[in-house]
């Protein structure tokens, strides 16, 4: 039996393995750190880049770092095969072409790089090239959506081949990008995977799981036979890929995971417009005690940091020993900046604030739920400090359950909600709250 490709996962926040379980999240990208992610049993795994929130000349660095780094723990692990994947899932926002680019240039040459960013636990397929996002039931092109106004990695088409020759200033042209529709992954593609050459640029369609599948396992067949490609995806190709068995705890399940039955800590940095009617919707809910972070402060006053977090930790001290379970969220108002790079810099002190507020968090909290790519990532990798972090599965679609290790000195065997800020209904924070505090509610009665 040939020996199936590892799948090294470039993930540009943390909540890529939202569709898989049982694997590595890497924090840190050290040859010894690479080297436990490639000799792992999973056939996946996850290198948290976080580059979504560094601006372009700091992404650079850090792709270029993990690649090299990868060069040489593949060489010691004597890795034959292996698949790369710049995950990014963020509604086509991200530093597209410039991670793919130092990928390719560090660890090709591949015959072809696909854009696959289809996630159907988000609500997103690519019809005809064309990639949606459904809102209210509607399919709607996402260059109409407020994903594409965004002010660091805007766009103007939904039309992947348009958006490609836009986001590479022409050096890929719309015609230059060869399309896989929905009807070639039906049929097969193995014969034009094979034909494909020189880092090739690929738009693929799906519009249900089993597009995928069909597809990965075509990938799958060309790389055994000798073909190197590269990923530009969101996460619903990496079930595919991976071909993972049903996760060993049922979503529903998840609070036998939570420490001794106790109340958890909420913590959402995210702004986008869904997680906010979340949020909302999960304040309503009995036991919940809001607790905002004006972050607005922090722009206007440069001494505002120690107050707030003093504020934010003996709000969160007081509502744990009225047994309630603290929401801390930062301010909804969207703040302005005159350049993208101060906007990133603002974002990084906000994020170091939540992250000092993690640390604060009472030692004995049976959860932590952390609303946000960027502060998830954050979370795991800053608030708590982790090299590495077992996947356990997802709580409800899309959102992922990672657990700290038994030794972690502040929070051991600690459950963590990994919850993108675009994924889930309305009830979403909600549904999460509810499947932990099963365990709380049992414990108190």
């Amino acid at each position: 039996m040939t020996q199936r490709p590892k799948i090294i996962v470039l993930d540009d926040d943390p909540t890529g393995s939202q569709t898989v379980h049982s694997c590595l999240l890497l924090t840190r990208w050290d040859v010894e750190t690479l080297r436990i992610g490639l000799t792992d049993a999973a056939p996946i795994f996850f290198i948290l880049t976080n580059t979504r929130a560094l601006a372009p000349d700091a992404a650079v660095r850090v792709t270029r770092e993990v690649c090299e780094n990868l060069k040489v723990a593949i060489a010691a692990e004597s890795i034959p095969d292996f698949l790369v994947v710049s995950r990014s899932d963020s509604t086509l926002r991200g530093h597209y072409p410039i991670e793919t680019d130092v990928i390719a240039e560090c660890l090709g040459p591949f015959d072809a790089h696909f854009l696959v960013p289809a996630f159907f636990e988000g609500g997103r397929i690519t019809r005809n090239s064309v990639h949606y996002l459904t809102i209210d039931g509607v399919p709607t092109p996402v260059h109409e959506t407020e994903f594409a106004k965004d002010s660091v990695f805007g766009y103007r088409s939904s039309y992947l081949p348009d958006y490609v020759a836009e986001k590479t200033a022409g050096a890929i042209p719309a015609e230059r990008v060869e399309r896989f529709l929905r009807a070639d992954l039906q049929s097969g593609c193995l014969e034009r995977l094979m034909g494909l050459a020189s880092n090739s640029c690929v738009a693929v369609d799906a519009e249900q799981q089993e597009d995928l599948d069909k597809f990965a396992r075509d990938v799958l067949t060309a790389a055994a036979a000798g073909k190197r490609f590269l990923f530009r995806s969101a996460a619903s190709l990496l079930t595919a890929l991976a071909q993972l068995p049903p996760q060993p705890i049922a979503a529903e399940q998840m609070a036998q995971y939570v420490r001794g039955g106790k109340a958890g800590a909420f913590v959402v940095g995210s702004h986008v417009q869904k997680t906010t009617e979340q949020l909302a919707h999960l304040l309503k809910q009995e036991g919940i005690a809001g607790i905002e972070v004006e972050v607005g402060r922090l722009h206007d006053r440069a001494d505002a940091y120690p107050v707030l977090l003093q504020e934010t930790i003996a709000a969160v001290q007081m509502h744990r020993e009225r047994g309630q379970t603290p929401v801390v969220y930062t301010s909804r108002q969207e703040l302005q900046f005159a350049e993208p790079e101060t906007r990133l810099q603002f974002g990084e002190m906000v994020s170091a604030l939540l992250m000092d507020i993690v640390k604060g968090l009472p030692a004995d909290i049976g959860y932590l739920v952390s609303k946000g790519g960027i502060t998830s990532n954050d979370v795991l990798s800053t608030g708590l400090n982790l090299r590495t972090a077992r996947l356990l599965g997802q709580i409800v679609p899309g959102c992922s359950v990672v657990q700290t290790a038994s030794e972690h000195p502040l929070f051991p065997n600690l459950p963590v909600v990994l919850f993108p800020g675009n994924v889930g209904d309305e009830s979403g924070l909600t549904t999460v709250y509810q499947r932990f505090n099963v365990a709380y509610e049992q414990n108190i009665c």
